[in-house]
């Protein structure tokens, strides 16, 4: 193990490297363009044997890491906003043919207007792509959890795609501390992979035409795969912290100060930093204020969080995304968890961070004191002109 301040991508790509993929089809766009450049480094240094391939755009980009995956050697790509959106087709593609690829997606705003800053809109459009989505707070845990999703993705039970997201910029191009494990260390933790679908000269079809007998029960095995995924993630972060020490809650969420908390604040990414800092500040006053962190969207940790949340009297919802016309995406499944309990805390919802507008200190604590004196569910986009 050793200790590094480091920008957040450039800790990506060491764990990448530790991984051993064999192939890395990738394009660069901004902010996640430091990632495969610190890779191509790696590679040109002779320190990392696996085959880059240069393409012409990001859709090329998630092509040539199927023809890799499916001839059954471990594969990784990376991308951001419009290059996730280009993709996008193929996504559903990857995750059919059920390859275990892994991709970072350093998260930005979809255009129009142009704008290369930080938001969740561009993996949030993915979500019902049938690729697992995990989203990371820290440069400490971008590399674990990038680590970790490859033992998730090629579990047998699992055998699903997955993207680590980390915030644009925000994280992107941050500097922190950092351990970073030995190839030794992450060998032990991530065995060889042992491909469940390769074309290896055996007859066999992928891809094939899904007629309707058979179709529905295809997309069946997804949905089940996605939520045996739950149990997988739960135990990879707990082998990770047997070996590592360190670990996110039970791998889809993380509490903070949660146990008796009345309020308590549900979000994803770089802001959960921004919340500690304004819970803390409350708990010193007796507010009874707390965080739930959600680092698995997909699969969508519903019965996690009935029983983590389920006590308290309210519930803040900050979504750096929203579907327009209605609210934000990770409030709409919150609020679609507790729609059948007996029991429900009000849920509010907030919309911020769009196109990286600064989500403050002030906006949790007049989010948190809203809460606090509201009696009816608060639904609020945080801008001001």
């Amino acid at each position: 193990m050793v200790k590094k301040v480091t920008e957040a991508s450039q800790v990506v790509a060491e764990a990448v490297k530790l991984c051993r993929p064999a192939v890395i089809p990738v394009y660069p766009i901004t902010p996640q363009t430091h990632i495969p450049e610190r890779i191509s480094d790696f590679v040109d240094a002779g320190n990392f044997k696996c085959e880059m391939i240069y393409v012409e755009s990001e859709h090329s980009a998630i092509s040539a890491a199927i023809g890799s995956s499916a001839t059954g050697v471990r594969t990784y790509t990376a991308t951001a906003s419009q290059g996730l959106a280009l993709m996008h087709e193929i996504l559903h593609v990857v995750s059919g043919m059920r390859l275990p690829i892994v991709m970072n997606v350093a998260n930005r705003a979809l255009s129009a207007p142009i704008n290369i800053w930080n938001d969740h809109q561009d993996s949030m459009n993915a979500r019902d792509t049938s690729w697992i989505q995990i989203y990371v707070e820290s440069a400490q845990e971008a590399l674990d959890a990038t680590i970790q999703a490859f033992k998730i993705a090629e579990d047998k039970k699992v055998q699903l795609p997955v993207m680590v997201c980390l915030d644009g910029f925000t994280l992107s191009h941050v500097y922190e501390p950092v351990d970073i494990p030995s190839q030794k260390e992450v060998d032990k933790y991530l065995p060889k992979f042992k491909p469940q679908i390769s074309l290896d000269g055996k007859p066999q079809t992928l891809g094939p035409i899904g007629y309707p007998a058979d179709f529905m029960g295809f997309k069946l095995q997804q949905h089940v795969a996605m939520n045996n995924s739950k149990a997988i993630i739960k135990k990879a972060n707990n082998d990770f912290n047997k070996l590592f020490k360190r670990s996110y809650g039970d791998g889809l969420l993380e509490p903070y100060k949660l146990k008796d908390a009345e309020i308590v604040f549900l979000g994803s990414g770089t802001i959960c930093g921004t919340a500690r800092e304004v819970i803390d500040k409350l708990r010193k006053k007796g507010i009874k204020v707390g965080m739930c962190k959600v680092r698995t969207f997909r699969p969508f940790p519903e019965q996690e969080l009935i029983k983590a949340c389920g006590n308290a009297k309210s519930l803040v919802v900050f979504d750096r995304a929203v579907s327009f016309g209605h609210k934000g995406p990770l409030f709409s499944e919150i609020q679609s968890a507790f729609a059948d309990q007996k029991k429900s805390p009000i849920i509010h919802s907030f919309i911020a961070g769009l196109g990286g507008y600064d989500v403050t200190l002030d906006h949790f604590e007049t989010a948190f004191m809203d809460a606090k004196t509201s009696k009816t569910p608060i639904t609020k986009w945080l801008y001001e002109r």
